[in-house]
């Protein structure tokens, strides 16, 4: 218990801490608004700042509980039939991944988030959408995919994101969609770490001061969703992308 007060009363005196809170309000919008995007912008600068081992476990516990804020409407609105296997073949490869997380260089893995969080945002800057048809086989290819990176490296969104935005469901129904999907694997996506010992005290307590930016962000991002138009919200969010990507490749 001494150990968990000195790391929350140590954490105000680092520039860390606080270049964390700026992406965490950032990332909280985001993910208020578009129903993602906390770990994408996350993952990244958390990997920066504190090294993977250090810096995943924290996006994901963060992931679990805004996930858990959001599902309840998201439930009534999604498409099940699509999320629920995508979102079950997430959860089974969650854990593979987190092999890597546990094994990896740590400097490498954080070049390799970056650089590819930085190819995400170049192609959603090209408008590349994959505009087939959405097979079992392919939903489960997909989750796969996105499960291997949510354990590996705290982003499983990418795939997901590529993919289900390209459907002809509205606006409203991809939001749920992704939020429902995040709901699912962000609840297997912390059992890993706890296994693998590095969700720890310190952790725990970057998420007292972490934790209470990010609800109240994105509390303001969902009510955001109603008013500002989405024709303004993806040259910030590659904006966003973008920076967070190249944080952690020159950090």
């Amino acid at each position: 218990m001494s150990d968990f007060l000195s790391a929350v009363l140590a954490l105000p005196g680092t520039w860390q801490l606080w270049a964390a809170v700026f992406a965490t309000a950032i990332a909280g919008l985001m993910r208020g608004y578009a129903g993602f995007g906390t770990a994408i912008i996350l993952a990244p600068v958390y990997s920066a700042l504190w090294e993977p081992r250090a810096g995943v476990p924290v996006v994901l516990l963060l992931e679990l509980v805004v996930s858990m804020q959001l599902l309840p409407r998201a439930l009534k609105e999604a498409d099940r039939r699509v999320i629920m296997p995508i979102g079950g073949a997430a959860c089974l490869a969650t854990p593979i991944g987190t092999i890597v997380l546990l094994s990896a260089d740590p400097d490498l893995l954080r070049r390799f988030i970056g650089g590819f969080v930085l190819l995400f945002g170049a192609l959603l800057m090209s408008g590349w959408r994959y505009h087939g048809s959405r097979p079992l086989g392919l939903n489960l290819a997909v989750g796969t995919t996105s499960g291997l990176l949510k354990g590996a490296t705290g982003m499983s969104g990418p795939p997901v994101i590529l993919y289900l935005l390209a459907g002809p469901e509205d606006v409203r129904q991809h939001r749920a969609n992704l939020i429902l999907f995040f709901g699912l694997i962000a609840i297997v996506s912390v059992l890993g770490p706890l296994w693998g010992g590095i969700i720890t005290a310190a952790v725990f307590a970057k998420l007292v001061w972490i934790l209470p930016v990010l609800v109240i962000c994105v509390r303001i991002g969902t009510r955001l969703f109603h008013v500002v138009p989405l024709r303004l919200y993806k040259p910030f969010a590659l904006a966003v992308l973008i920076a967070s990507g190249s944080f952690a490749l020159l950090i």
